[in-house]
Protein backbone atom coordinates (compact mmCIF):
# COMPACT_ATOMS: atom_id res chain seq x y z
CA UNK A 1 0.00 0.00 0.00
CA UNK A 2 1.68 3.18 -1.27
CA UNK A 3 2.64 5.57 1.07
CA UNK A 4 -0.06 8.87 1.45
CA UNK A 5 2.86 11.16 1.35
CA UNK A 6 4.17 10.17 -2.18
CA UNK A 7 0.96 11.40 -3.69
CA UNK A 8 1.34 14.86 -3.39
CA UNK A 9 -2.28 15.88 -1.60
CA UNK A 10 -0.08 17.59 1.36
CA UNK A 11 -3.45 17.43 3.40
CA UNK A 12 -3.72 13.52 3.08
CA UNK A 13 -0.80 12.62 5.38
CA UNK A 14 0.10 9.04 6.69
CA UNK A 15 0.33 10.70 10.00
CA UNK A 16 -2.83 12.03 9.29
CA UNK A 17 -4.66 8.66 8.66
CA UNK A 18 -2.36 7.12 11.81
CA UNK A 19 -4.26 9.49 14.19
CA UNK A 20 -7.48 10.86 12.36
CA UNK A 21 -9.33 13.13 14.87
CA UNK A 22 -6.27 14.52 16.74
CA UNK A 23 -7.28 17.98 15.75
CA UNK A 24 -9.14 19.43 12.89
CA UNK A 25 -6.66 19.30 9.88
CA UNK A 26 -8.77 21.10 6.82
CA UNK A 27 -11.98 22.30 6.43
CA UNK A 28 -14.01 24.08 3.51
CA UNK A 29 -16.34 26.97 3.74
CA UNK A 30 -18.06 27.97 0.47
CA UNK A 31 -18.58 31.70 0.92
CA UNK A 32 -20.97 32.38 -1.81
CA UNK A 33 -23.03 30.55 -4.83
CA UNK A 34 -22.39 33.35 -6.73
CA UNK A 35 -19.86 33.38 -9.78
CA UNK A 36 -19.42 35.37 -12.94
CA UNK A 37 -18.95 32.55 -14.75
CA UNK A 38 -21.45 29.62 -15.81
CA UNK A 39 -19.22 26.27 -16.43
CA UNK A 40 -21.72 23.90 -17.87
CA UNK A 41 -20.76 20.81 -15.81
CA UNK A 42 -20.77 23.03 -12.60
CA UNK A 43 -22.88 21.54 -9.60
CA UNK A 44 -23.26 24.81 -7.78
CA UNK A 45 -23.97 24.80 -3.98
CA UNK A 46 -27.63 24.56 -3.80
CA UNK A 47 -27.33 21.50 -2.55
CA UNK A 48 -30.37 18.79 -0.75
CA UNK A 49 -33.14 21.55 -1.44
CA UNK A 50 -31.81 23.78 1.36
CA UNK A 51 -31.24 27.19 0.50
CA UNK A 52 -27.67 27.54 0.65
CA UNK A 53 -27.45 29.95 -1.87
CA UNK A 54 -25.97 33.69 -1.97
CA UNK A 55 -23.46 34.96 0.84
CA UNK A 56 -22.82 33.44 3.76
CA UNK A 57 -23.73 35.37 6.87
CA UNK A 58 -20.72 37.06 7.87
CA UNK A 59 -21.40 36.39 11.72
CA UNK A 60 -22.17 32.69 10.97
CA UNK A 61 -18.47 32.45 8.87
CA UNK A 62 -16.89 33.88 11.90
CA UNK A 63 -18.16 31.41 14.34
CA UNK A 64 -17.49 28.70 12.12
CA UNK A 65 -14.11 30.17 12.14
CA UNK A 66 -13.47 30.52 15.68
CA UNK A 67 -15.20 26.69 15.86
CA UNK A 68 -12.17 25.55 13.86
CA UNK A 69 -9.33 27.48 15.19
CA UNK A 70 -10.30 26.63 18.67
CA UNK A 71 -9.90 23.04 17.59
CA UNK A 72 -6.37 23.83 16.30
CA UNK A 73 -7.08 23.82 12.12
CA UNK A 74 -4.30 22.97 10.17
CA UNK A 75 -5.50 24.15 6.51
CA UNK A 76 -8.52 26.08 5.34
CA UNK A 77 -9.88 26.52 1.71
CA UNK A 78 -12.54 29.32 0.57
CA UNK A 79 -14.80 28.16 -2.01
CA UNK A 80 -17.75 28.95 -3.54
CA UNK A 81 -19.36 30.16 -6.67
CA UNK A 82 -16.68 32.62 -7.09
CA UNK A 83 -14.99 33.39 -3.30
CA UNK A 84 -13.72 36.70 -4.96
CA UNK A 85 -17.32 38.01 -5.39
CA UNK A 86 -17.50 37.49 -1.52
CA UNK A 87 -17.46 40.71 -0.03
CA UNK A 88 -15.72 39.67 3.32
CA UNK A 89 -13.40 37.56 2.23
CA UNK A 90 -10.21 39.22 3.06
CA UNK A 91 -11.75 39.83 6.46
CA UNK A 92 -11.93 35.81 6.61
CA UNK A 93 -8.44 34.90 5.35
CA UNK A 94 -7.29 37.77 8.03
CA UNK A 95 -9.15 36.23 10.71
CA UNK A 96 -7.71 32.41 9.56
CA UNK A 97 -4.09 34.10 9.62
CA UNK A 98 -4.51 35.55 13.22
CA UNK A 99 -5.78 32.08 14.22
CA UNK A 100 -2.33 30.97 13.19
CA UNK A 101 -3.80 28.36 10.60
CA UNK A 102 -0.82 27.16 8.54
CA UNK A 103 -2.63 26.43 4.78
CA UNK A 104 -4.69 29.28 4.09
CA UNK A 105 -6.00 28.29 0.90
CA UNK A 106 -8.61 29.89 -2.28
CA UNK A 107 -10.28 27.99 -5.01
CA UNK A 108 -10.71 30.99 -8.20
CA UNK A 109 -11.85 30.65 -11.52
CA UNK A 110 -8.78 33.43 -11.95
CA UNK A 111 -10.89 35.77 -14.03
CA UNK A 112 -10.85 38.71 -11.25
CA UNK A 113 -8.24 41.84 -11.59
CA UNK A 114 -4.70 41.27 -10.17
CA UNK A 115 -5.39 44.00 -7.29
CA UNK A 116 -7.89 41.76 -5.87
CA UNK A 117 -5.32 38.59 -5.67
CA UNK A 118 -2.52 40.78 -4.38
CA UNK A 119 -4.57 41.86 -1.39
CA UNK A 120 -5.45 38.06 -0.47
CA UNK A 121 -1.75 37.74 -1.27
CA UNK A 122 -1.51 40.37 1.45
CA UNK A 123 -3.74 39.43 4.07
CA UNK A 124 -2.66 35.50 4.46
CA UNK A 125 -3.74 33.22 1.50
CA UNK A 126 -0.69 30.84 0.42
CA UNK A 127 -2.24 28.05 -1.86
CA UNK A 128 -4.21 29.25 -4.86
CA UNK A 129 -6.15 26.62 -6.69
CA UNK A 130 -6.78 28.34 -10.05
CA UNK A 131 -9.25 26.21 -12.97
CA UNK A 132 -8.02 26.07 -16.32
CA UNK A 133 -9.78 23.62 -18.36
CA UNK A 134 -8.68 24.53 -22.12
CA UNK A 135 -5.45 25.36 -23.62
CA UNK A 136 -7.11 28.00 -26.14
CA UNK A 137 -9.29 30.73 -25.74
CA UNK A 138 -11.89 29.29 -27.66
CA UNK A 139 -12.53 26.13 -25.80
CA UNK A 140 -11.95 28.11 -22.46
CA UNK A 141 -14.70 30.25 -23.18
CA UNK A 142 -17.07 27.19 -23.51
CA UNK A 143 -15.81 25.72 -20.55
CA UNK A 144 -16.11 28.69 -18.45
CA UNK A 145 -19.72 29.63 -20.67
CA UNK A 146 -18.41 32.94 -21.28
CA UNK A 147 -16.14 34.66 -23.52
CA UNK A 148 -12.88 37.30 -23.07
CA UNK A 149 -11.54 35.80 -19.91
CA UNK A 150 -9.16 33.34 -21.28
CA UNK A 151 -5.45 35.92 -21.26
CA UNK A 152 -6.76 37.12 -17.80
CA UNK A 153 -6.98 33.53 -15.88
CA UNK A 154 -3.55 32.85 -17.91
CA UNK A 155 -2.02 36.09 -16.74
CA UNK A 156 -3.00 35.67 -13.02
CA UNK A 157 -2.32 32.24 -12.59
CA UNK A 158 1.33 32.63 -14.10
CA UNK A 159 1.74 35.97 -11.45
CA UNK A 160 0.57 33.54 -8.72
CA UNK A 161 2.68 30.93 -9.32
CA UNK A 162 5.96 32.99 -9.22
CA UNK A 163 4.87 34.10 -5.89
CA UNK A 164 3.18 31.00 -3.95
CA UNK A 165 1.91 27.75 -4.15
CA UNK A 166 -0.43 27.15 -6.96
CA UNK A 167 -2.09 24.25 -8.82
CA UNK A 168 -4.69 24.18 -11.80
CA UNK A 169 -7.70 22.64 -12.12
CA UNK A 170 -8.50 20.64 -14.82
CA UNK A 171 -12.11 19.59 -15.06
CA UNK A 172 -12.67 16.04 -17.99
CA UNK A 173 -15.81 16.13 -19.64
CA UNK A 174 -16.52 14.33 -22.97
CA UNK A 175 -15.20 17.24 -25.30
CA UNK A 176 -12.24 17.96 -23.27
CA UNK A 177 -10.65 14.94 -22.45
CA UNK A 178 -9.20 14.13 -25.99
CA UNK A 179 -6.86 17.14 -25.42
CA UNK A 180 -5.32 16.41 -21.63
CA UNK A 181 -1.97 16.02 -22.89
CA UNK A 182 -2.14 19.28 -24.59
CA UNK A 183 -3.54 21.12 -21.39
CA UNK A 184 -1.28 19.79 -19.34
CA UNK A 185 1.44 21.14 -21.40
CA UNK A 186 0.36 24.48 -21.38
CA UNK A 187 0.13 23.94 -17.67
CA UNK A 188 3.57 23.10 -17.37
CA UNK A 189 4.48 25.89 -19.31
CA UNK A 190 2.85 28.22 -16.81
CA UNK A 191 5.44 27.38 -13.85
CA UNK A 192 2.48 26.05 -11.25
CA UNK A 193 3.23 23.96 -8.29
CA UNK A 194 0.87 21.18 -9.84
CA UNK A 195 -1.75 20.13 -11.93
CA UNK A 196 -4.81 18.45 -10.53
CA UNK A 197 -7.50 16.70 -12.64
CA UNK A 198 -10.92 15.45 -12.22
CA UNK A 199 -13.78 13.97 -14.16
CA UNK A 200 -16.72 15.85 -13.98
CA UNK A 201 -19.51 13.88 -12.03
CA UNK A 202 -21.18 13.65 -15.44
CA UNK A 203 -18.32 12.00 -17.47
CA UNK A 204 -16.44 8.63 -16.93
CA UNK A 205 -14.14 7.58 -20.03
CA UNK A 206 -11.18 6.04 -21.51
CA UNK A 207 -7.96 7.74 -20.95
CA UNK A 208 -5.41 5.46 -22.81
CA UNK A 209 -3.67 8.32 -24.66
CA UNK A 210 -2.50 9.87 -21.63
CA UNK A 211 0.24 7.19 -21.84
CA UNK A 212 2.46 9.30 -24.18
CA UNK A 213 2.21 12.32 -21.38
CA UNK A 214 6.23 12.84 -20.62
CA UNK A 215 7.94 11.32 -17.72
CA UNK A 216 9.67 14.32 -16.91
CA UNK A 217 6.20 16.45 -16.38
CA UNK A 218 4.83 13.62 -14.57
CA UNK A 219 8.08 13.60 -12.33
CA UNK A 220 7.48 16.82 -11.70
CA UNK A 221 4.17 16.94 -10.56
CA UNK A 222 3.19 14.70 -7.77
CA UNK A 223 -0.76 14.91 -7.52
CA UNK A 224 -0.53 14.65 -11.87
CA UNK A 225 1.16 11.88 -11.35
CA UNK A 226 -0.77 9.78 -9.15
CA UNK A 227 -3.89 10.79 -11.07
CA UNK A 228 -2.58 9.38 -14.47
CA UNK A 229 -1.09 6.46 -13.29
CA UNK A 230 -4.79 5.64 -11.99
CA UNK A 231 -6.20 6.67 -14.63
CA UNK A 232 -3.83 4.51 -16.69
CA UNK A 233 -4.32 1.68 -14.81
CA UNK A 234 -8.28 2.01 -15.28
CA UNK A 235 -8.76 3.84 -12.36
CA UNK A 236 -11.16 6.67 -12.50
CA UNK A 237 -11.32 9.82 -9.87
CA UNK A 238 -14.41 8.79 -8.89
CA UNK A 239 -15.82 5.87 -7.33
CA UNK A 240 -15.59 3.22 -4.54
CA UNK A 241 -15.15 -0.32 -5.07
CA UNK A 242 -16.08 -3.20 -2.89
CA UNK A 243 -12.99 -3.76 -1.51
CA UNK A 244 -12.40 -0.47 -0.25
CA UNK A 245 -13.23 0.42 3.47
CA UNK A 246 -17.20 1.12 4.34
CA UNK A 247 -16.60 3.99 6.10
CA UNK A 248 -15.14 7.65 6.10
CA UNK A 249 -12.61 8.56 8.43
CA UNK A 250 -12.32 11.58 6.98
CA UNK A 251 -15.61 13.40 7.95
CA UNK A 252 -13.80 13.46 11.42
CA UNK A 253 -11.10 16.36 11.01
CA UNK A 254 -12.34 17.13 7.79
CA UNK A 255 -15.27 19.83 7.77
CA UNK A 256 -17.26 21.59 4.50
CA UNK A 257 -19.79 24.69 5.60
CA UNK A 258 -21.91 25.90 2.92
CA UNK A 259 -25.38 28.14 4.63
CA UNK A 260 -26.04 27.36 8.04
CA UNK A 261 -24.78 23.79 7.54
CA UNK A 262 -22.50 21.63 7.60
CA UNK A 263 -22.12 18.56 5.13
CA UNK A 264 -19.67 15.09 5.18
CA UNK A 265 -17.64 16.56 2.19
CA UNK A 266 -17.63 19.10 -0.39
CA UNK A 267 -18.68 16.42 -3.19
CA UNK A 268 -21.53 15.32 -1.10
CA UNK A 269 -22.66 18.55 -1.11
CA UNK A 270 -22.50 19.26 -4.47
CA UNK A 271 -24.22 16.07 -5.36
CA UNK A 272 -27.31 16.93 -3.48
CA UNK A 273 -26.39 14.95 -0.33
CA UNK A 274 -28.29 15.80 2.93
CA UNK A 275 -26.10 17.74 5.55
CA UNK A 276 -24.98 16.29 8.74
CA UNK A 277 -26.48 19.18 11.16
CA UNK A 278 -27.11 22.78 11.26
CA UNK A 279 -24.02 24.73 12.30
CA UNK A 280 -23.95 24.51 16.03
CA UNK A 281 -21.16 23.86 19.20
CA UNK A 282 -21.39 20.51 18.49
CA UNK A 283 -20.42 19.87 15.11
CA UNK A 284 -17.75 18.07 15.61
CA UNK A 285 -19.57 15.84 17.73
CA UNK A 286 -22.29 14.88 14.84
CA UNK A 287 -18.94 14.53 12.81
CA UNK A 288 -18.03 11.78 14.88
CA UNK A 289 -20.97 9.83 14.67
CA UNK A 290 -21.89 9.96 11.33
CA UNK A 291 -18.70 8.31 10.32
CA UNK A 292 -19.23 5.70 12.77
CA UNK A 293 -22.38 4.89 11.66
CA UNK A 294 -22.42 5.93 7.43
CA UNK A 295 -22.08 2.76 5.68
CA UNK A 296 -20.18 4.50 2.61
CA UNK A 297 -21.47 1.30 0.38
CA UNK A 298 -25.25 1.99 1.14
CA UNK A 299 -24.66 5.74 -0.06
CA UNK A 300 -24.78 6.22 -3.97
CA UNK A 301 -23.39 9.59 -3.92
CA UNK A 302 -20.12 7.77 -2.12
CA UNK A 303 -20.25 4.66 -4.42
CA UNK A 304 -20.18 7.20 -7.42
CA UNK A 305 -18.25 10.32 -6.45
CA UNK A 306 -15.88 9.92 -3.88
CA UNK A 307 -12.34 10.79 -5.12
CA UNK A 308 -9.38 8.51 -5.63
CA UNK A 309 -7.28 10.08 -2.98
CA UNK A 310 -9.93 10.03 -0.51
CA UNK A 311 -11.07 6.53 -0.64
CA UNK A 312 -6.94 5.55 -0.58
CA UNK A 313 -6.79 7.79 2.81
CA UNK A 314 -9.77 5.78 4.16
CA UNK A 315 -8.32 3.00 3.28
CA UNK A 316 -5.22 3.73 5.24
CA UNK A 317 -7.55 5.30 8.17
CA UNK A 318 -8.77 1.40 8.21
CA UNK A 319 -5.71 -0.58 7.65
CA UNK A 320 -4.08 1.75 11.00
CA UNK A 321 -7.45 1.61 12.29
CA UNK A 322 -7.64 -2.60 13.26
Amino acid sequence: MESLDNIGFYTLTEKRAKYPHSNLERCEMIVTSYCNFRCPYCRGVDAYSLDCSGNIDLQSACFVLGNWIQNDLKSIRFSGGEPLLYPHINELVNIAKCGNIKNIAISSNGSLERSRYDSLLLNGVNDFSISLDACCAATADIMAGRTGYFDTVIGNIEYLASRVYTTVGIVLTEETYPTLPEVISFSHSLGVSDIRIITAAQYNGSFSHLENISREILDKYPILKYRITNLISGRNVRGINQSDSKRCFLVKDDSVVAGNYHFPCVIHMREGGAPIGKITDDMQAQRDLWSKTHNTHDDPICVKNCLDCLVDYNNKCEFYDK
